[in-house]
């Protein structure tokens, strides 16, 4: 689970590059300005950082990175589920050209950028010099400090966030009370104007045909009377000629079988006629003209008509729109139902309450055991006395990560009063209790290669081999990466790379060499001393490398944290330090 190998192609002032890397811890060192951080920028973009055309090299068109890792085994379900072929290696590539945009690849497959940061967060764990600065925001600290002790607050964030809709609801309603009233009251008063004619569906055209037939009545009379008259008079009616025919051709049928046939028509005519004499005197025996019924259709008939004018419909609309309007009312008795809307607040507030309190239980036995292992890597650091303390107060207010305000404490020495850390003065403090947190954090992490970009800034001597232990130490479980200016650290280094800058054809070039035996002599002497080397910088140097060697088998040969081994192993490395001095009779 760590990272094999890098390539870089016109990436910033690198114009080729192609490293393998090993296990263990390895260093990166150079003059400054030499480029030593552009590794772990190629990194970060290859991972999903923000992509810039900045990063492309001066007079190409694009730039090209590819990392490979040893591929976890945690992964494999992610890659499966996404689509990305599985592998042994874990390969991944990001292209940015001149315009600033990016492409990238998963063992060959076009990726998106949140899936490489989805990957980088599994693979690597990177640690800036600055880091501490970041620990004097509350909720980065509280982050820590959740992330120390195993501390779920997804539950406690959906709580919050069920709350706050509540809350907001609630506000809402009560901010905009007054003008639901008044809206509530109008949709009253028009509802109530139109329960007056109480609209059904479809009685409009009834009424319209209704009314009709009532205005038409004694027409209609008269025309039903006429008719029955034509179809019953003894000598120009139609019923006496039409019955005569159809006896007269059925006295015939055995004549003439045709006759059977128009007869049989005759008769259907004759009993149609006699149905619809009969029709007619029972619609004569009904009718009236029923001139109070006209009345009142006239009546109901003018009110449909002034509600529609009223409100701009045709009367067909009616009935819909007074069922909108019963729809609207009940809405708004929702909405200013304060006392409902009060009560769901307060539960989804105690809920969330409970669930915080929880919360800030997990946290009041983490902060301890945070609090002890960071004062004990601080103790091999150079802070003898030191102390590193949690400290929970309850916050202003609710947010959703609880009721809980982190703010880290530090005390330097012995005697001190812990202070935040913000407020700690000495920058070289400040760096080694920065590399005390990350050494402490790390532990906990599930990366596979740790980067430590200058973390050990500020600090030398006898707290500089102590970095390199814990270094060197944390590379017996895990791929360490570190960029620094100290020798002291690199000297405990199982791989050490050196960053060149050169000109060539009118631009400059950035190199990284593997260093080995003499060359990496050289380098360490350069540290100590300057470009200037001389035979007591370059004895200083072995000397160092040696003592490393010692003190780096002293701590393959034992257990524990890095912390606690670096701790150890300092008297020890301190004593055969003076021996070897007496030896050579310094």
């Amino acid at each position: 689970m760590a990272l094999k190998r890098i390539a870089l192609q016109d990436f910033v002032i690198v114009q080729s590059l192609d490293l393998d890397w090993q296990a263990g811890f390895t260093v990166l060192t150079g003059e400054t300005g030499a480029g030593k951080s552009i590794m772990l920028d190629a990194l970060q973009l290859v991972l999903g950082a923000r992509a810039d055309a900045q990063v492309v090299r001066e007079g190409c068109t694009q730039a090209d990175i590819c990392a490979e890792f040893d591929c976890p085994q945690n992964l494999r379900p992610w890659l499966e589920e996404a689509g990305f072929a599985q592998e042994q290696e874990l390969l991944l590539r990001r292209v940015i050209d001149s315009q600033g945009r990016s492409r990238a690849w998963i063992n060959g497959s076009p990726a998106t950028a949140t899936q490489l940061r989805h990957l980088g967060d599994q693979l690597i764990d990177i640690h800036g010099q600055h880091a501490w600065q970041s620990l004097t925001r509350p909720d980065a600290a509280r982050a820590m400090l959740d992330t120390y002790g195993g501390i779920d607050t997804v539950p406690l964030k959906s709580l919050w966030q069920g709350w706050r809709q509540t809350s907001q609801a609630l506000e809402q309603a009560l901010s905009a009370q007054d003008n639901l009233q008044r809206e509530r009251e109008r949709l009253q008063w028009q509802i109530s104007e139109l329960d007056k004619l109480s609209p059904r569906a479809d009685e409009w055209d009834e009424l319209n045909a209704q009314h009709t037939r009532l205005s038409h009545a004694q027409t209609l009379m008269d025309s039903a009377q006429t008719c029955l008259q034509l179809l019953e008079d003894d000598d120009a009616g139609a019923a006496n000629p039409l019955g005569k025919a159809h006896h007269l051709l059925q006295d015939q049928e055995h004549l003439e079988p045709e006759f059977q046939n128009i007869s049989d028509v005759l008769a259907s005519c004759v009993a149609q006629l006699h149905d619809a004499r009969h029709s007619l005197q029972s619609y004569l025996r009904r009718a009236d003209l029923d001139p109070e019924l006209l009345a009142d259709l006239d009546e109901r008939l003018a009110l449909w008509m002034q509600l529609a004018r009223r409100y701009k419909r045709t009367p067909e609309e009616l009935p819909t729109l007074l069922e909108g309007w019963k729809h609207e009312l009940r809405q708004l008795d929702a909405a200013v139902d304060v006392d409902g809307l009060r009560s769901t607040e307060q539960a989804a507030y105690q809920q969330y309450q409970a669930e915080a309190r929880h919360v800030s239980q997990q946290r009041a036995l983490a902060a301890p055991r945070l609090s002890r292992a960071i004062t004990q890597s601080m103790q091999s650091l150079g802070m003898k006395g030191g102390r590193f303390e949690v400290q929970l107060e309850q916050a202003e207010s609710a947010t959703p990560a609880g009721t809980d305000s982190v703010t880290f404490l530090v005390a330097g020495h012995t005697g001190a009063t812990p202070k935040p850390i913000a407020k700690v003065a000495s920058g070289g403090e400040l760096s080694r209790i920065s590399l005390a947190i990350a050494v402490t954090t790390s532990e906990l992490g599930q990366a596979g290669t740790l980067i430590f970009d200058e973390v050990d800034s500020g600090v030398g001597g006898a707290v500089a081999e102590t970095v390199g232990r814990l270094m060197r130490s944390l590379g017996h479980s895990r791929q360490v990466l570190a960029v620094t200016h100290l020798p002291q650290v690199a000297a405990y280094a199982n791989q050490h790379y050196r960053v060149t800058k050169r000109p060539k054809s009118n631009t400059t070039i950035s190199s990284v060499d593997p260093l080995d035996g003499e060359e990496r002599e050289m380098e360490m002497a350069r540290m100590l001393g300057g470009e200037h080397l001389s035979e007591a910088t370059m004895a200083h140097a072995r000397e160092m490398l040696t003592m490393a060697r010692l003190s780096a088998s002293e701590l393959l040969n034992s257990n524990g944290s890095p912390a606690s081994n670096a701790k150890s192993k300092s008297s020890k490395a301190s004593t055969t330090r003076k021996n070897t001095s007496k030896v050579r009779g310094e």
